[in-house]
């Protein structure tokens, strides 16, 4: 197939990777891409979220499919525009991708659906923020309303901090007050083509900066696929995907379905093991950022056919996603400073090195061409180490062996990513 992959990080690095690694010769484009994509995929000049350019270069290239990675083009609608024009596309519409777009309406949907979440209080002045705080009590969770590029959201005791962090998104829009949930959280990414779903397999990932889940939160540091230690609470990994699939997944594609925005993508479950049951965080509307990155590595079932069933609707006659047995790690290598204040344009090296250790591989996530000076830093998340191995210590060891071999002035990683299902 020709296939036309949105978006510049790792996830999207993951996903052509996963497309390489089939037995079909696939030509892959990919926009805007970056150092590490342009190695596996044709590069295209196209902004991602400028619908028409996209329908244009698919239409007149023939693309045979378009897989969107990021959130802003979902938001923007490229997905409908693609639709109307014929061409199969794996990303919801806009409508539908407001279940992730706006944090209100997926608490809507959730509370229409049935599906179980935690309270929250929509407020759009300081003063109702104030109320809802007092009413909730500490540990204070505040979430912009609306996309905040993975910075949105704040966890804290310190409620001056939480009243902080209104205060800077209130003038974009509502926010949102919720009650804090305690417990371990699992990411479970779902497959649908607006009618039928089909899950795929859990991972963990590390959202705070610094070892022992200290500092502040990031976009993600590192994650491990599968889930072990969910035998302990439901019998088997597969039970807990049943059950949230059964709660959770199908009572929401078929309520978007029934308020006519039928869901075609990657419905990722933010979720949380409460003393009370699993409970959702949120929802995203696309692959997750770096739990992608483990449960790829681990599919044995061909992606572009997964992904191409959900575009055409004809994910009912396709069989349940397969995945080896295999422990994936993936860790975050970080610019200094990310997330704060990030510092670009260091020269990257030793990636050759990194790639040669058996089992790895990299998701460049913002690297650039320094020219002479090889491969450079162009953001704060710079590149995920991917290891796979028959255990997780073996693929622990060969994650950090790997990331020893890399050189950035100024990096940090974490070094406690899986260590908790290797001890």
């Amino acid at each position: 197939m020709r296939i036309l992959v949105l978006g510049s990080g790792a996830r999207e690095h993951a996903i052509i990777l996963a497309l390489r690694a089939e037995a079909a010769a696939h030509e892959i484009f990919a926009s805007p891409g970056n150092a590490g994509i342009a190695r596996d995929a044709t590069i295209v000049d196209l902004d991602p979220v400028d619908a028409a350019a996209v329908v244009e270069f698919a239409g007149d290239d023939n693309v045979d499919l378009v897989v969107i990675g990021p959130e802003a083009p979902l938001v923007a609608g490229v997905a409908d525009a693609l639709r109307e024009r014929g061409i199969p596309v794996f990303g919801p519409g806009k409508a539908a991708a407001a279940l992730e777009g706006s944090k209100a309406f997926a608490k809507r949907i959730m509370h229409e659906a049935g599906v179980p979440t935690g309270r929250a209080t929509r407020a759009t002045s300081l003063a109702e923020v104030a109320a809802a705080l007092d009413g909730y009590g500490a540990p204070h969770v505040v979430k912009a309303d609306g996309l905040a590029a993975g910075k949105g959201v704040v966890v804290t005791g310190d409620r001056a901090a939480a009243l902080a962090h209104a205060e800077t998104y209130l003038p974009t829009g509502p926010i949102l007050v919720e009650e804090f949930l305690s417990g371990p959280e699992v990411s479970l990414f779902f497959v649908s083509d607006g009618d039928t779903v089909l899950p795929l397999s859990p991972a963990q990932d590390y959202k705070r900066a610094l070892d022992g889940d200290a500092g502040p939160n990031t976009g993600g540091m590192g994650a491990y696929s599968p889930l072990p230690w969910l035998a302990e609470t439901f019998g088997s990994e597969a039970e807990f995907v049943e059950q949230v699939t059964r709660t959770v997944a199908e009572p929401v594609i078929r309520r978007l379905d029934a308020e006519g925005t039928p869901f075609i993508g990657l419905l990722y479950a933010g979720l949380i093991l409460t003393d009370s049951g699993v409970k959702v965080i949120e929802f995203n509307a696309r692959f997750g950022d770096p739990e992608t990155q483990v449960v790829l590595p681990r599919l044995v079932t061909p992606l572009s056919e997964l992904l191409m069933a959900a575009a055409s609707g004809t994910l009912d006659h396709h069989p349940a996603p397969r995945f080896a047995p295999d422990c994936a790690v993936t860790v975050v290598l970080a610019s200094e400073g990310y997330p704060e204040s990030p510092v670009t344009g260091r020269a990257l090296t030793g990636t050759d090195a990194a790639a040669a250790v058996p089992g790895v591989h990299l998701a460049h996530a913002a690297t650039g061409d320094g020219g002479a000076d090889g491969l450079i830093a162009t953001g704060g998340r710079v590149l995920n180490v991917v290891a796979v191995g028959e255990t997780f210590g073996q693929a622990r060891e060969r994650a950090y062996d790997a990331l020893g071999r890399i050189t950035l002035e100024g990096a940090h990683f974490r070094t406690d990513i899986a260590a908790r299902v290797v001890s």
